[in-house]
């Protein structure tokens, strides 16, 4: 009863405001210690129409249980976070795709920004701004550093919150599937179309990894498996390394 109302609501609020709506879509492998606030933040975004996918690669924990009534779509998945996500954008229902790290959040204007973006007919894709959370100045820091990297590049990353329109994440092929840098790889394909849109506001992802690996290993880490993605290394072989660090 409790999603019916919310989902009456907001047809209400976009049919009175004419708002362009997109799908969420959050890939899960045990992440219940972050996924319940994440959600609860979302509810917002659910009373305003937009759509909330969780997929779920066979968490062991009680990431499941814990969405189900705060999500639009519960989706179980075999587990790597491509597939999961190619699987929960063949399930929306909304013209723009949003792509989500369980343990990113948006900011509080975050909602009222991208409806800006979406009612542009030039924009294809975008993503955010990252911040790390924490109070180290290290991390303030790196989060400018990747940030200027994105927008020099034009390549995106997974916690940068992507954002584009269906009919364009489906002409490149979604994901690709593979074990690692499946991110990378998609946006080397859209920037091929167009140029990202790079928003200047923020949302806040987890250090988690740079607290348990230690701030200058993981900064080396996350280079060399870029080096060695660019000069050819299987995306299986770095995401087994990368899967050996503690998160």
């Amino acid at each position: 009863m409790a999603v019916l109302q919310v989902r009456v609501v907001a047809v209400a609020v976009r049919l009175v405001s004419k708002m362009i709506v997109c799908s969420i879509i959050i890939p899960v492998l045990n992440e219940s210690a972050h996924l319940p606030t994440q959600l609860a933040e979302l509810q917002a975004w659910r009373q305003a129409g937009h759509e909330i996918i969780v997929v779920d690669g066979g968490s062991e924990d009680a990431s499941g249980e814990l969405a189900r009534p705060l999500v639009d779509q519960l989706i179980s998945s075999p587990k790597g976070r491509a597939t999961q996500m190619n699987k929960g954008a063949a399930s929306a229902n909304n013209e723009w795709l949003v792509f989500l790290h369980a343990d990113t959040l948006f900011s509080k204007t975050a909602m009222n920004s991208l409806q800006n973006i979406f009612h542009r007919e030039d924009i294809k894709w975008g993503r955010f701004d990252v911040r790390l959370s924490g109070s180290n100045p290290l991390f303030r820091l790196i989060s400018i550093l990747m940030n200027i990297r994105s927008r020099i590049s034009g390549i995106a990353t997974g916690d940068q919150a992507m954002f584009m329109r269906k009919a364009v994440f489906d002409q490149v092929g979604g994901f690709p599937d593979i074990a690692l840098m499946e991110d990378i790889s998609l946006s080397s394909k859209l920037k091929k179309m167009s140029s990202p849109y790079c928003m200047k506001e923020f949302v806040t992802t987890s250090s988690r990894r740079w607290h348990k690996h230690g701030i200058v290993k993981t900064i080396f880490m996350m280079w060399s498996l870029r080096l060695r993605y660019f000069f050819g290394a299987s995306p299986r072989a770095l995401a087994e390394r990368y899967n050996r660090s503690p998160k």
